[in-house]
């Protein structure tokens, strides 16, 4: 998968998450996020996305320093481990000092919509310094209202469909979730052209 999305006519960030649950990780689990990184660099996508915790949720900065270090040469996206820190402007401060160049958030809720208040104070605190990409239930319908209330200039979005096949025995088996999404072409660019008019609109 890492190898045909190299391909695409677009710069391809690839998430270096060795498990689901939470984002404190052990020593095996450094290793295999290195060993992603390495397969990302020889794929040649642009960069990774990261994320590594503290036992009480401040940002693994020892961590993210190595994982950055190994990553020389991609770019570099904070992901949602920041929405779950205590302090998410020391948080912002120190993605600033890591270097990297944007940060996925959805202010620190559930979803991004309901986070509007926070992504637009950080957004408003990074300046320059580092991108806020708002995340986490940004769609056709919140979009609009997001970028607006924030003033952010990306967004996250799964542009997702439900697919409609179901195959009752393969989910009764587990090999199939009972409901399954799939990124739609279409509601990507129907996406970008919004994104696209309210940059006019804001300039």
């Amino acid at each position: 998968m890492i190898a045909l999305a190299a391909k695409a006519p677009v710069p391809v960030y690839a998430i270096i998450r060795p498990r689901a649950g939470s984002f404190v990780y052990d020593v095996d689990n450094e290793a295999a996020m290195m060993a992603d990184i390495d397969a990302v660099r020889a794929a040649g996508l642009a960069g990774v996305v990261i994320g590594a915790s503290r036992p009480d949720m401040t940002l693994d900065m020892g961590l993210l320093k190595r994982l950055i270090e190994h990553a020389r040469g991609l770019g570099v996206t904070l992901h949602r481990a920041f929405d779950l820190v205590p302090d998410p402007f020391e948080a912002l401060e120190q993605a600033v000092a890591l270097g990297v160049e944007r940060i996925l958030t959805s202010g620190l809720k559930v979803n991004g919509p309901d986070g509007t208040e926070m992504l637009k104070m950080l957004a408003e605190r990074a300046g320059d310094r580092v991108s806020i990409m708002p995340g986490g239930g940004i769609n056709l319908a919140t979009v609009e209202r997001v970028v607006r209330e924030t003033g952010v200039h990306e967004v996250h979005s799964s542009c997702r469909r439900t697919v409609g096949s179901r195959d009752e025995r393969a989910i009764a088996f587990g090999f199939q979730a009972p409901v399954s999404h799939e990124t739609s072409s279409e509601i990507v660019r129907q996406m970008r052209g919004l994104l696209d008019e309210l940059e006019v609109v804001r300039d």
